[in-house]
């Protein structure tokens, strides 16, 4: 199942896009296009991460999104601290 997002996905978005992977992902792969969105805050990116975690594939994924990612995964695991 592939799902494209597109503009901007914010914390307020999250409860139902949440909930729109759930009902479609429970046995079968799920692939987030992110393609065509142009701005992430905070929320949505450690939401992508958790989603990149349990196995959800992210395509077309902005290059500033992905490092965003690997950053907040990364402090996931050094309690709280920052890479440098």
């Amino acid at each position: 199942m592939i799902f494209t997002l597109s503009g901007r996905i914010e914390a307020e978005h999250l409860e139902e896009l949440q909930r729109v992977c759930s009902l479609e992902a429970a046995d079968r792969l799920l692939v987030l296009d992110l393609k065509d969105v142009t701005l992430v805050d905070r929320d949505a990116v450690k939401y992508l991460a958790r989603c990149q975690a349990n196995g959800v594939q992210l395509e077309n994924c902005p290059a500033y999104i992905r490092e965003w990612i690997e950053r907040e995964s990364g402090q996931n695991g050094k309690n709280g601290r920052r890479n440098r």
